[in-house]
């Protein structure tokens, strides 16, 4: 293997981006940053997205070490979610690249009117 296909394999971005790509990813992480940690309520908020979407997104955020879950021993059981040290760190990164995207999707809405 090249040295060029070597850094191409560890490039920063990429690991970045494959740590939150997916369906909502983002959203999930500033929801339970805000402490809107619990299944339902995510549910409720992401009407569109379905509860095995979810499920998959906060799998992969708490195999990945974002988020950690904690299930409280009551009948039904209680689940929570939060932000491990980990995904704090990723979080101010995360909340940015939000603002930004508002930013674009105001300029495409700009742009799409005009035409």
């Amino acid at each position: 293997m090249s040295e060029l296909e070597n850094i191409e394999l560890t490039c920063p971005s990429d690991a970045f981006l494959k740590v939150i790509k997916g369906k909502c990813k983002t959203t999930l992480i500033v929801m339970i940053k805000k402490r809107r940690n619990r299944f339902s309520e995510m549910k409720r908020t992401l009407p569109t997205i379905s509860e095995r979407s979810i499920a998959k997104q906060l799998d992969e955020l708490e195999k990945d070490g974002v988020i950690t879950r904690k299930v409280f021993p009551e009948v039904p059981p209680r689940v929570e979610y939060y932000l491990s040290e980990y995904g704090e760190s990723l979080y101010p990164i995360v909340r940015e690249m939000r603002k930004w995207g508002y930013l674009h999707l105001e300029k495409q809405e700009k742009v799409d009117g005009e035409k």
